[in-house]
């Protein structure tokens, strides 16, 4: 595996930060070097948010982001804020209520329904980050089931396990099984 640098965004209280934080402890899990970094806006709630992560094989030298290989969106602001940058083959992961930049047409674009699956299968919208991790991976690959579930686990509140694995279950399904797009990260 590649360094692999990874963008991650939406409004403040969707958990794109807690995405970002479970990836990069799925990494650190997994025996690879990670960094992670955020930054919102000076709204707690409903700003625009975006964490970063760098997953490498070997030590990191710099701890920014640069040109991404992956960015989530999961409104249309932070889609249209944080697309800049993004290297010539980057995944682009986006909720399918959102209206891709014809700007990233060259891009691998992956839009799925995110948000209506946490609100409508998983029955709780605050779930969306998780579903999206469970995607993520699905999609490239980056990480063994049991190793995700495991970051999960360490961040999510005791009595929310269930809800949680039902989550990440139902972000897997949005992918279709063995179908790692645009050739993942490896």
């Amino acid at each position: 595996m590649k360094q692999y640098e990874m963008r991650f965004t939406g409004s403040g209280g969707q958990g794109v930060i807690l995405a970002s934080v479970i990836i990069a402890e799925a990494a650190v899990l997994s025996g690879r070097h990670t960094v992670q970094s955020q930054a919102y806006g000076p709204e707690a709630r409903g700003g625009t948010s975006k964490a970063e992560t760098i997953i490498s094989p070997e030590a990191i030298l710099f701890s920014k982001v640069v040109s991404p290989d992956f960015l989530l969106a999961l409104t249309q602001g932070s889609l249209d804020k944080y697309a800049e940058g993004l290297s010539p083959d980057a995944v682009v992961m986006a909720d399918d209520t959102l209206t891709v930049p014809e700007s990233l047409t060259g891009n691998c674009v992956i839009s799925i329904p995110i948000l209506r699956t946490a609100r409508e299968k998983v029955g709780k919208e605050m779930t969306a980050n998780i579903v999206a991790v469970g995607a993520i991976n699905a999609a490239l690959g980056l990480f063994p089931a049991e190793i995700l579930r495991q970051a999960v686990r360490r961040h999510i509140p005791k009595g929310t396990e269930a809800l949680n694995d039902k989550a990440l279950a139902e972000g897997e399904r949005l992918v279709p099984a063995g179908a790692r797009v645009c050739g993942g990260c490896a």
